[in-house]
């Protein structure tokens, strides 16, 4: 038992009282910045509709949060470890707050690009602070793994309530609303925060290098950018320059970190195997996911007709299985090992991702259900596992740096999942034949063939609707086929980059 091999930590656990509901604060700005993740896609019909971006902008809006987070994850997990955790939470909390209302009242494109780069400020503050946190409210080994759980779960739970939640307020309320919702949420996590918290820093943290944060933010945002754009628009001598300026910057960041006598991001937590093997797993598994989660909800509403409310509840199976497995992931992986259960919960995703490969336009809902409730399942106990792989596997001070490394390796898989399979999808959806007079809109993407539809003749439209769709789905079936490869190739990684890995407080070491 932990109590034998650490009374220490484990009297310090038990001493410390109101942890559970300490942890119940830092779940609500987990629960926000995933619920924030996904009610944008389904509010950007209307947003596009009031706001009238061009097509760049429009592509701003939906992406430079994402661009502004990645880029300054690892900055703010570094601040974070200086001047305080629950400062910065508690100050990103409020901005994030305050930030929701502008971006709900909104009146321009380039208000909204603005606002949405904002709050990906704030929103880089939350996610390193809430599970460095974790790793300081609960030295007991075994009590971390369920509170990661926990935070794990919350997260999946995020990303299932926010299509509904949203799809919800969309059909009830204006576009706003879906940002509004952010603010009683931030004014519950303040006021709790402040009372229940405990404050955390690292003991001599040495300066915060600003030349390292705008290495850092230009090095992934030029990336993160440049592999969107060519999967959009594809090759551009434009794409290709803002990606050698973001791989020149990262470059030069590493080297300066092996440089400084106290760097941002200590690079040496990537010497420790198990470290650098659940972040490459984290990666690998977004990568291979994102794809099919991006375009699955277009599926559901544009393929199969659903409104957006019931396209939400029909990817909760996803939600269920992820929240079920982070709950007993830390057990699991005690009991039996813990590359068993990463390697086994990717493989368990590559096989479903696999089944969805048969996808057509009338795929029934239990093979869609069940992939899904399988996907989540396998999600749940390899997410789980590698945050607490990570937070066990560096010390107290590093916490929010490495949590930040963790985010930073979800960021980056997105942007290149959405990118890779996002191309595949798309490259497949615009060779469909349509009958004569389809525009030239509709080959853009199945949303415009949607719109496109609405000025054709009924027989026409229909034709070019079927012939769209059809291709549409051939896409995410082939997608779907790549990330099963991906998931499989990550399962095979993980059993090895794991060997002899396992979890704070458990019992013999597993082969």
């Amino acid at each position: 038992m932990t109590s034998t091999l650490r009374p220490t930590m484990t009297t310090e656990a038990v001493k410390r009282p109101g942890r559970w509901l300490a942890l119940g604060v830092l779940v609500l700005a987990v629960l926000l910045v995933a619920v924030d993740a996904t009610v944008l896609g389904l509010a950007t019909p209307y947003i596009s509709e009031d706001l009238k971006p061009s097509g760049t902008q429009l592509l701003w809006i939906g992406d430079v949060y994402s661009f502004v987070i990645a880029g300054l994850l690892v900055s703010m997990g570094s601040l974070g470890d200086r001047i305080g955790r629950k400062r910065i939470l508690l100050i990103g909390a409020t901005a994030f707050g305050a930030i929701s209302v502008f971006n709900a009242y909104a009146t321009t494109p380039e208000m909204m690009i603005v606002a949405r780069a904002l709050l990906g400020v704030a929103g880089a503050t939350l996610m390193p602070a809430t599970l460095a946190l974790i790793r300081n409210l609960f030295h007991d080994p075994r009590e971390r793994s369920l509170a990661v759980g926990i935070w794990g779960a919350t997260a999946s739970a995020g990303t299932a309530v926010g299509p509904i939640v949203g799809g919800f307020l969309l059909e009830h309320f204006w576009w706003g609303s879906v940002f509004l919702i952010n603010l009683p949420v931030m004014v519950v996590l303040v006021l709790v925060g402040i009372k229940l918290l405990p404050e955390s820093r690292t003991a001599n943290p040495g300066p915060w290098d600003l030349v390292s944060v705008v290495l850092s933010l230009v090095g992934m945002i030029g990336v993160v950018y440049a592999i969107k754009e060519a999967a959009t628009h594809g090759f551009a001598w434009s794409t290709l320059a803002a990606g050698l300026l973001g791989a020149a910057a990262l470059y030069g960041f590493v080297r300066r970190q092996l440089t400084l006598p106290v760097p941002l991001l200590d690079m040496r937590l990537f010497r420790n195997r198990g470290f650098s093997g659940a972040v490459l797993a984290d990666l690998l598994t977004i990568l291979g996911l994102s794809g099919l989660v991006f375009f699955l909800s277009q599926y559901l509403q544009l393929v199969q007709g659903r409104r957006p409310f019931e396209a939400g509840l029909a990817e909760l199976p996803a939600a269920i299985g992820a929240v079920v497995a982070g709950l007993i992931a830390g057990r699991v992986a005690r009991r039996f090992s813990v590359r068993g259960v990463v390697a086994g919960g990717l493989a368990a995703i590559g096989s479903a991702l696999a089944a969805l490969t048969v996808l057509d336009q009338s795929t029934g809902y239990p093979l869609l259900g069940t992939a899904l409730l399988v996907v989540g399942v396998g999600a749940g106990f390899s997410f789980t596992v590698t945050a607490d792989v990570i937070l066990s596997s560096v010390p107290k001070e590093h916490a929010g740096s490495a949590s930040a490394v963790s985010e930073t390796a979800y960021e980056l898989g997105a942007a290149l999942g959405i990118a890779a399979l996002g191309s595949i999808v798309t490259g497949v959806y615009r060779d469909f034949t349509g009958p004569a007079g389809t525009p030239a809109a509709a080959h853009e993407s199945l949303g415009g063939a949607v719109e496109a539809a609405a000025g054709m003749p009924a027989h026409s439209a229909a034709a070019m609707l079927d012939a769209a769709r059809t291709s549409f789905v051939d896409g995410l079936a082939l997608a779907a086929g790549v990330g099963a490869a991906v998931l499989l190739a990550a399962a095979v990684a993980a059993w090895f980059l794991l060997r002899n890995q396992k979890l704070e407080g458990g019992g013999q070491k597993h082969p």
